[in-house]
């Protein structure tokens, strides 16, 4: 072996050489020339090397030519340290190249450390399998997510409409409207704890329990707690959620809630209606929590707006702030107005206000905005007879 700086019987080279050899990295000294001049005992054992006399830094690895990415001459006449990876008999090593820099200035020589990477490499290959595993599966689950949100709702006497914007792949958020008979219809809004699959897997459950057989939603919201109750869910979890029933023929909107702190709202000529319940979420907070049904009108004259708390407490940092933005009320109000174009241009001025205050999403927008409409009469010729009239 061979020191330009110490002479073999130098007490302190030989100190250093203990330390080098008794490191697990592999360590060489290279020349300008590619020589390696030294290298410490795990990488004499690690190669089965006895013999350093003209070898190079590339035949050391098997190679009859020096490698593309080649970073010792990078070193030697740039004095930066360098760094790479290598495969060496199967096994891949991180390889750090660093300048020797002589008394004079001038730069003739290259330290590397070689380290076995290799059980990490494997284990990152491992993860990155994974991950893309998860991604494949997360998407799976977003687009089964997106299929149980309503889709084409035609029911003769309301018009619907609805925006989603998860923050996530995956969302807390649900909304849905539904035909119970011919005169009734459900709806709901819902916001589940957290986010991510969890928070997707527990929206449905919400669909698949809530149930559209009781007409009393308060009766309803507490059989969908007993079912929560029965189930193994995560004891932080929790569902809030404001349900209602409308009469299409009286025009009745019976309602009650369960911890849902966004308080929908009814906008017509006269204001607006706040359709407050108090309600425990859906959870294990209480062993019989009490759910209570309210009822109000709602005329044709009249909007109902249902939104969860990422619509207001983004910007507005309080859901009961929402009845004061007079431009969103004004967009309510609007009975003549689309109520797809008011979702969407109330969608606008939440990502408006969003971005002039430099605030990048972080909770599920989700809202819905429900409008009477006069319910056309049916055709004689497809009125259902009655069974007296079958019996004739």
């Amino acid at each position: 072996m061979f020191s330009p700086y110490y002479s073999s019987d130098d007490s302190s080279f030989k100190f250093i050489l203990d330390i080098l050899d008794g490191m697990h990295d592999w360590v060489r000294v290279v020349d300008r020339n590619n020589s390696v001049i030294f290298m410490n005992r795990s990488m004499e054992e690690g190669l089965k090397i006895e013999e350093l006399a003209g070898k190079k830094c590339y035949e050391l690895l098997g190679r009859d030519i020096p490698c593309e990415n080649c970073i010792t001459r990078k070193v030697v006449f740039e004095g930066k340290t360098f760094k790479k990876e290598e495969v060496c008999n199967n096994r891949t090593y991180s390889v750090m190249s660093s300048p020797i820099i002589a008394d004079d200035g001038n730069i003739h020589y290259a330290v590397e450390v070689l380290r076995d990477i290799t059980k990490e490499k494997e284990l990152e290959t491992r993860i990155l399998k994974q991950n893309l595993k998860l991604q494949q599966d997360l998407e799976m689950a977003r687009k089964l997510q997106m299929q149980l949100l309503p889709r084409d709702i035609q029911v003769t006497g309301v018009d619907f409409a609805y925006r989603y914007h998860p923050c996530d792949d995956l969302s807390g958020d649900m909304v849905n409207l539904f035909q119970i008979d011919k005169d009734h219809i459900g709806l709901y809004i819902a916001d589940v704890s957290g986010h991510g699959v969890s928070a997707s897997m527990l929206t449905v459950f919400l669909i698949s329990v809530l149930s559209r057989r009781v007409y009393s939603p308060a009766r309803a919201l507490y059989r969908l707690f007993r079912q929560f109750n029965a189930g193994d869910f995560d004891k932080n979890s929790y569902i809030t959620v404001f349900y209602a029933i409308y009469n299409l023929k009286t025009r009745l909107l019976t309602y009650a809630n369960a911890g849902h702190n966004c308080i929908p709202i009814i906008c017509g000529p006269e204001g607006v209606k706040r359709l407050f319940m108090p309600g425990i979420p859906i959870s294990d907070w209480l062993d019989k929590p009490q759910y209570r049904d309210a009822s109000v009108n709602l005329n044709l004259d009249e909007r109902l707006f249902l939104y969860t708390d990422g619509v207001t407490d983004q910007w507005l940092g309080d859901p009961d702030k929402l009845i004061e933005d007079n431009y969103v009320l004004s967009i309510l109000k609007d009975r003549h107005l689309d109520i797809n174009i008011s979702l969407n241009l109330i969608s606008r001025y939440i990502y408006h206000q969003l971005d002039s205050m430099n605030v990048r999403q972080k909770d599920d927008i989700t809202m819905a905005l429900i409008q009477p409409v006069p319910r056309k009469a049916p055709h004689p010729s497809k009125e259902r007879k009655s069974p007296d009239t079958l019996h004739r």
